[in-house]
């Protein structure tokens, strides 16, 4: 039931931790609705698993409540009633006893229906809220908490409702040794991957064949996803830095640019490399790949403790700037890495544990001619650790990497 990919003793770490921080106010993590679908697989709120380990029950909840007077219902699981007819179409689902309160680590699980009554209580009792769930923009919905805590201040005078909304994106972003182990097992099935789609890889392959040999070597190398849609695009398609239907064909000369991360046990690697489609790059596609190559290295030596991603994008630019591409880095340096591809971002400055994707780009659509070169790196006490570096990317290795015999 629970991913034990983390140690259950982590997630109670991480859920006592968030009760005290809270400093007495009740909260209420929910992770969402839905049903399996049909393609793919129904994910929880990302917050919701990162406290729980669970991705598979829709419509659960976790309530925060540090001054219930009983210690051990100070945080509880809610689940949704069992039904044993759509159970039948879904997958079976545990009764609440003991092995399932040891497998959770909650000293108390109860049914949703009882939700309702329990937040009024604690409403009641400490007369504020604490919003966890991100705030919306005024053309998006009112995040799930908030719109429970709205209705229950129209039911209870002198209810004030707190943004504590930094709470979780602090949490998230240090990530522990057990969340590190899982992203460095993500970037070996990655890295097995391009190794794969480069044994492919040749004038005239369709995108589409280089895209199914880069999953096929995540899964055979013990990757158990994707962390996003792959991107594997030829000649002006390198441009594209969402390109997604990888459905051309490489052409001679062509430079082919693929981004993409397995993941394991729901954390995924971040990783992009351009490759020359005949093996070697012509000369124009060495000058550009070599100044991206420059920028990758002079952002990484900016990353350490205390830096911002803006320190990252700054020093990057300025050597793409230098070297005449200005109007070609057409986005940002990176973002965290975790649970999400763009995982949950606390802002400010970086501290040992976060991991971050640094990618420099430089796309010429005249000449259908895009790099980008992107690596994981984590944040240490000292300085930093590429964990994507033996995916080759200088250009000696790239080129060989292309031309070794298939």
């Amino acid at each position: 039931m629970i991913d034990t990919h983390i140690p259950v003793s982590e997630y109670v770490a991480r859920r006592k931790k968030l009760l005290r921080e809270l400093k007495g106010a009740p909260a209420v993590v929910f992770a969402g609705e839905g049903s399996p679908p049909l393609v793919g697989s129904w994910h929880p709120n990302w917050d919701f698993y990162y406290l729980t380990g669970l991705a598979t029950e829709p419509g659960a909840a976790v309530v925060f409540d540090p001054s219930n007077e009983r210690p051990d219902r100070r945080i509880t699981l809610f689940l949704r009633p069992l039904n044993p007819e759509m159970e039948r179409w879904d997958g079976f689902r545990e009764t609440i006893n003991t092995r399932l309160k040891g497998e959770t680590g909650f000293d108390a699980v109860m049914r949703t229906y009882a939700l309702p009554v329990w937040l009024a209580k604690a409403a009641q009792r400490t007369k504020k809220l604490a919003c966890l769930h991100p705030f919306g923009v005024h053309t998006a919905p009112v995040s799930p908490d908030l719109a429970v805590f709205q209705k229950l201040a129209q039911r209870i005078p002198g209810l004030t409702i707190e943004d504590r909304t930094a709470l979780m994106p602090r949490a998230r972003a240090v990530k522990s040794r057990a969340e590190q182990k899982l992203v460095g097992r993500a970037v070996e099935a990655t890295a097995a991957g391009f190794d794969a789609l480069t044994r492919a890889l040749k004038p005239g392959v369709a995108e589409k064949d280089l895209e199914h040999a880069l999953t096929r070597g995540f899964t055979d190398a013990g990757g158990t996803g994707m962390g996003y849609n792959p991107i594997v695009g030829s000649g002006l398609n390198t441009c594209v830095l969402h390109y997604k239907d990888n459905s051309g064909t490489v052409g001679k000369g062509d430079l082919v640019l693929v981004d993409a991360g397995a993941s394991v046990g729901n954390y995924t690697a971040d990783v992009t490399r351009t490759y020359p489609a005949d093996g070697r790059f012509t000369k124009r596609q060495r000058e550009v790949y070599a100044v991206a190559l420059k920028a990758l290295s002079g952002a990484t030596r900016a990353a350490k403790p205390g830096a911002t991603l803006h320190d990252l994008d700054r020093a990057a630019r300025a050597i793409i700037d230098k070297a005449g591409f200005a109007d070609h880095f057409i986005h940002g340096i990176g973002h965290h890495l975790g649970i999400e591809v763009h995982d949950s971002d606390p802002a400010g400055k970086l501290a040992a544990g976060m991991i971050v994707t640094i990618e420099p780009g430089i796309y010429i659509e005249a000449e259908k001619l895009g790099v980008r070169i992107e690596d994981d790196v984590l944040i240490t006490e000292k300085g930093n650790r590429v964990l994507t570096r033996d995916i080759p990317k200088s250009i000696d290795a790239v080129e060989s990497q292309v031309q070794r015999k298939k």
